[in-house]
């Protein structure tokens, strides 16, 4: 970089200078608003692209001002740097025949700066870096990610930048899994308004806007800012942030018990699968369960008890098996959900699951609502005293729920890291006093029936809680049942 250039970027806050200095390929950002990172970024991308061997830089935000606005901060640092630039906008085809305006500098290298709309769509067979700003806001997070890495192949850098929308939007959840350790690839840069007046934040307003600096006129100008974000002040100014407004289950705890490794089955039939013969249904279903669910049961080697929520259209029933690996830790098994499955095949479902289980098999509570009453009332009578009938009152949910929040607030529970399950978990809201299922969610993507959601992990979560502490019993020798045995249930 030439004198010149150097001389220019003398002007960059410690904490502008810290991330423009970081030349990991995967960095992510969580910042205040109103302290000038997404300014800085624009300066990076034309500083990456201003050279013949440089790069183009792509941005995206949820915001069409932001982009617009991204734009013209990196015209005004050509300006600042002396480079030649064209400025251009287009409107640019996109999915779904819409259309969306883009923003593009070209420099004198040949390299281009462009603003697109927050979607992967847009960034897809684009080789340089991607700046995702403000990446909480948007809705597409998870795809827009995907897309951005599948992208780095080539090289480039990915950065990701955002202040806070909540402690479960899919930003901070992926960012906890990075300080977790879990994504070890990507460096962590965090600035809160504190930490930037404290670096020179508005000593840089008043050079800008020719005043004089004064230790009184930065307090009355914290003081302002402040009030301005006076109503959600820790979420947007101190980087924490806000715990989801009525859910029961915060994201945040949800994902302190989160494991990868625990399995999730899904299995949908489409409607024609019900006009099929009985054998053909009945060989259809045996095939896919020694191969999809078989293999995971024979992992299991602790008592285990099940949780069904069942559904048999527009919902879906759901398995939740849990293990007891301590007297008080219990450790999610394998989650199976059925989608649009007729009523001999579920229960020919629960016949080949407990006899995968075998002596394993601690307990179950079943849905006992609506048509789920005649699964359970069969369940019953084929494994008295182990299956046990749940009518799932506003009274049983106050009972049950918050004994399963308070395992996972203690870590003595694990489930899996899937986001229709935290998305069913999300679902549950106190109402009047009582942890009810409130929401719908969207699946899509997981089956050919793709259909709505109505909280049932959760339920069948707390099922297979009331399950395990009915069934255990105080006298069960947990920690020598590993591997099962057919004498396990005699003495009982």
């Amino acid at each position: 970089m030439d004198p010149h250039h150097k001389r220019q970027l003398e002007i960059l806050l410690p904490f502008q200078k810290g991330f423009l200095e970081d030349k990991t390929p995967l960095r992510i950002w969580e910042k205040s608003r109103r302290i000038g990172a997404s300014w800085v970024l624009a300066l990076e991308a034309v500083l990456d692209g201003m050279t013949a061997g440089g790069s183009n830089t792509y941005y995206i935000s949820y915001n069409h001002d932001m982009t617009k606005q991204f734009i013209d901060d990196a015209k005004y640092w050509t300006r600042i740097l002396q480079i030649i630039a064209n400025y251009y906008e287009a409107e640019v085809a996109g999915e779904n025949n819409k259309t969306f305006k883009v923003y593009t500098l070209v420099l004198a290298s040949g390299h281009e700066i462009s603003a697109l709309p927050s979607t992967e769509y847009a960034i897809r067979s684009k080789q340089g870096n991607i700046v995702f700003d403000e990446a909480a806001f948007t809705e597409r997070f998870d795809g827009i990610k995907k897309a951005a890495l599948a992208l780095q192949i080539w090289g480039g850098k990915f950065t990701i930048v955002s202040s806070h929308n909540g402690d479960d939007s899919p930003f901070n959840v992926f960012l906890n899994r990075i300080k977790a350790g879990e994504e070890p690839d990507w460096s962590v840069h965090r600035t809160t308004f504190s930490q930037a007046v404290e670096q020179g934040l508005y000593k840089k307003i008043c050079r800008k806007q020719k005043q004089e600096w004064t230790e009184a006129g930065e307090a009355g100008f914290v003081t302002r800012v402040r009030r301005i974000y006076r109503d959600n002040v820790e979420e947007e100014l101190d980087v924490i942030p806000a715990r989801s407004g009525g859910r029961y289950f915060p994201r945040f705890i949800l994902d302190l018990c989160a494991d990868a490794d625990i399995p999730v089955v899904r299995k949908a039939f489409e409607d024609s699968f019900l006009r099929e013969r009985q054998e053909k249904r009945e060989r259809t279903v045996e095939k896919w369960f020694g191969k999809a669910v078989q293999p995971v049961i024979a992992k299991i080697d602790y008592p285990a008890a099940v949780g069904e929520d069942f559904a048999r259209s527009g919902d879906l029933t759901l398995f939740w098996i849990t293990g007891l690996i301590e007297q008080k830790h219990a450790s999610t098994a394998a989650v199976i959900e059925l989608r649009n499955w007729p009523f001999d095949q579920q229960w020919q479902f629960w016949e080949l699951l407990i006899a995968a289980l075998g002596s394993r098999f601690l307990g179950a509570a079943l849905d006992a609502r609506g048509n789920g009453q005649m699964i359970a009332e069969k369940a019953s009578l084929e494994w008295p005293g182990r299956a046990l009938s749940v009518m799932l009152t506003r009274s049983w949910y106050g009972t049950w729920f918050p004994k399963l929040k308070s395992r996972i607030e203690d870590r003595e529970w694990t489930l899996p890291r899937d986001d229709y399950l935290f998305g069913d978990f999300g679902a549950v809201r106190l109402k009047a006093g009582f942890p009810l299922i409130e929401d719908r969610t969207s699946e899509k993507g997981v089956s050919s029936v793709s259909k709505k959601r109505h909280g049932d992990g959760a339920v069948g979560a707390v099922l297979s809680l009331y399950a395990l502490e009915e069934c255990a019993g105080d006298a069960a020798p947990y920690a020598e049942v590993t591997g099962g045995g057919d004498n396990f249930w005699r003495g009982y």
